[in-house]
């Protein structure tokens, strides 16, 4: 990650931003460890690239969801389940469920739809999805150079390294249970 924001310079935030348009929390944190276990990336500029992508991401799935609605999400598998939790959330807790669907696992790719879809003013979400964005960037730069500063360098790569094995180990686990489960209901 540090040799990248070496080589790309300013083009690397631009990089930051457009990850965090899609998603991003894993790269932010490790982009901002890395940053400060080197030097190499400048946190502000880090939290602010991150800030406007995450920001503009979620505008434009609340812009589709908004426009093509619900006939959308009937054609992507497991959707539709998605934005039922993420509109009875929207009804039950409004604005904080804006403020706080980037925090929430498996659903912060639908939630800005579902609002879309569920008829939130769009003014509205766009003031909260402002502030939500700024609270997640703030969130995870300074997560993630906390982590680089207490571990330093040679360390984080070590916790790096070690964590993107438990996790490969963990999904290939999980492929075996699954396969296993339904070989095993498929017999019956």
């Amino acid at each position: 990650m540090a040799e990248f924001w070496a080589e790309w310079g300013m083009l690397a935030y631009l990089a930051a931003a457009l990850w965090a348009f899609f998603e991003g929390e894993t790269f932010v944190l490790v982009a901002s460890a890395a940053g400060a276990a080197t030097g190499l990336v400048d946190p502000w500029i880090l939290m602010v690239s991150v800030w406007i992508g995450s920001f503009l991401g979620d505008q434009t799935w609340f812009t589709l969801g908004r426009k093509f609605g619900p006939a959308a999400v009937r054609r992507i598998p497991g959707a539709e389940a998605r934005v039922a939790r993420c509109a009875e959330l929207l009804e039950r807790h409004g604005a904080l469920f804006v403020l706080s669907f980037r925090f929430l696992y498996g659903i912060r790719n639908v939630a800005s739809a579902a609002v879309g879809i569920c008829g939130m003013e769009r003014k509205r979400f766009m003031v909260l999805n402002f502030a939500a964005a700024g609270i997640w960037a703030a969130s995870f730069v300074a997560a993630g150079w906390f982590l680089g500063q207490l571990l330093g360098p040679t360390r984080l790569l070590w916790v790096l390294g070690g964590t993107a094995v438990g996790v490969i180990l963990f999904v290939i686990a999980r492929r075996v249970w699954r396969g296993r489960r339904l070989a095993a209901a498929g017999a019956k």
